[in-house]
């Protein structure tokens, strides 16, 4: 399977800006745009959470009509950003999300098993998961032991390093990482939240951040860094995975970058 990956959209309602700066909306339309000209096109897109700036139902208007534009189906997740209701009533047609709780789900309809994780805390920036919803994640794998099986989150689970960031790392990737090394299907642990890519192992898998089609936030390694983001270019993600080889990543830059060279 072709699987695309967006994340951190940060729609904001009309007439407004991203951190009163930036035309995310403009540039999520972009992204899609750019997706949609992909060839082959992915079997679906995988959204990982931030899909709105302040989690009103005026930008969930907005965030609908940009994602009505993708070609593929799209499986979502919420970020620390969204509302989990609103979130839950935008998305009210789709038939995965559940009506109450957290927003876990299992989407076993294509050759990759995909699992919803929801990782964020309400009025938080911060991630977790509970014990509720690991023993119900443990559950749900032992169900189909052998089938690959993504799971999409939001916040990163270990910590990247940035400092500003990782304060609001999932507080729970230690209890996740226990959970996820008792299953050896687990092809890659997808999440959005660090604005840049990244890519980690984890729990016997490969943990992999999606950048934002927004601004990216500075790689700043130093413990005392401030928090800074850049206007670096966006970029989405395209798994491909297949049953007769590891699962590979590619990072796909947004944007256009002049005709082919005919060269390699």
């Amino acid at each position: 399977m072709l699987i695309a990956q967006l994340s951190d959209f940060h729609v904001t309602p009309p007439g407004t800006l991203y951190q009163d700066l930036i035309p995310s909306t403009k540039m999520a339309r972009e992204a899609v745009a750019h997706l949609n000209a992909l060839d082959p096109q992915p079997d679906v897109v995988l959204f990982t959470g931030d899909l709105v700036e302040c989690g009103s139902p005026a930008a969930y208007d907005e965030a609908l009509s940009v994602l009505s534009e993708i070609k593929a189906p799209i499986l979502v997740q919420p970020g620390n950003h969204d509302n989990r209701e609103n979130f839950r009533a935008a998305f009210d047609g789709c038939g995965y999300l559940p009506t109450t709780g957290p927003l876990n789900y299992c989407v076993d309809d294509f050759d990759v098993r995909f699992i919803g994780l929801d990782s964020t805390v309400p009025d938080e920036h911060h991630g977790a998961i509970g014990q509720d919803s690991l023993i119900w994640l443990d559950d749900t794998l032992a169900q189909n032991p052998k089938k690959q099986t993504i799971i999409l989150t939001h916040h990163h689970p270990m910590l990247s390093g940035i400092p500003y960031i990782d304060e609001h790392l999932n507080r729970d990737g230690n209890e996740l990482a226990k959970v996820l090394s008792k299953h050896d299907n687990i092809a890659c642990v997808v999440f959005g939240h660090v604005h840049r890519f990244m890519v980690a192992s984890f729990a016997g898998t490969l943990a992999v951040c999606c950048p934002s089609t927004a601004s990216q936030i500075a790689l700043r390694l130093e413990k005392t860094a401030p928090p800074a983001s850049f206007m670096e270019p966006p970029a989405m993600l395209l798994h491909d995975v297949r049953p007769d080889r590891p699962a590979l990543t590619h990072l796909v830059p947004i944007g256009e970058f002049g005709p082919p060279m005919d060269f390699f």
